[in-house]
């Protein structure tokens, strides 16, 4: 039967790998690579390192594909990602049937972890749902949150506090009541300026784990005006922008 290993890379420096990952690996025959244009080649490119620093036997493979564009808009969100993920299912059915032969393994080599915020587990078993026959594996990754606490060396979590992790569209009216620890991800049009930030400060990572990597902390109120223009700046450069950020409510000890 085939075999697919979906495998966590981290948030983007190679050394965030983890043994289990590396040996996984190692045991893929075949490696599917998607292609999210121009803009974002230096994802491919790191995949591609990845591969070459860290697979010690030759042979296996690579083959692309072409993500599809999503819509991001409009007022049915949710609809907007299902038919984004029913595209993409079609994609690797097809793939897995063309390149991937009955006894080999394949791979996906997923950004951080593969639990937090990535389609594939879910699009996996829509194909499975129709009946593809196959088994696959999940090994975890650091996760952009991870990464990102620790870059600013803080913990995530407070004595006794409950965290939430969430996208920008879902703070854009405030923070939820009763909750002081709130990690932002996928967020386009920095929500955080729509929040009142005289009691809150911010955790803001962008490229973390690379050579591009911007970092900016404060008091959400004195710093915001900062994050928007470097944010705004290194998308200009890019072509593309991933960022991360915790906000955290003072407390008075």
């Amino acid at each position: 039967m085939r075999k697919i290993l979906i495998i966590g890379i981290g948030a983007g420096n190679p050394d965030y790998m983890t043994i289990q990952a590396i040996k996984a690996l190692n045991r893929a025959d075949v490696f599917f690579i998607p292609d999210k244009g121009t803009e974002k080649v230096a994802l491919r490119q790191l995949r591609e390192e990845i591969c070459d620093r860290f697979i010690e036997q030759p042979g296996y493979r690579t083959v692309g594909f072409k993500v599809p564009d999503r819509d991001g808009g409009g007022p049915n969100y949710r609809g907007g990602v299902e038919e984004w993920r029913g595209k993409l299912a079609d994609a690797y059915e097809s793939l897995f049937a063309e390149h991937l032969a009955e006894d080999q393994c394949g791979a996906f080599l997923v950004w951080g972890d593969p639990s937090l915020y990535d389609s594939t587990l879910r699009i996996l078993e829509t194909i499975r749902d129709r009946g593809f026959a196959f088994d696959y594996e999940v090994i975890p990754g650091i996760s952009a949150v991870q990464a990102l606490t620790a870059r600013h060396r803080v913990a995530l979590n407070r004595i006794g506090e409950p965290i939430l992790v969430t996208t920008g569209r879902r703070i854009a009216g405030g923070l939820p009541d009763g909750l002081d620890n709130v990690v932002v991800m996928l967020d386009g049009e920095t929500a955080f300026r729509q929040i009142d930030g005289a009691d809150i400060d911010i955790y803001w990572g962008a490229y973390l784990g690379t050579p591009d990597e911007i970092l900016v902390s404060g008091r959400l109120s004195e710093v915001a005006d900062e994050i928007e223009r470097v944010r705004r700046e290194a998308r200009t450069e890019k072509g593309w922008i991933m960022d991360t950020y915790l906000l955290r409510r003072t407390r008075e000890d």
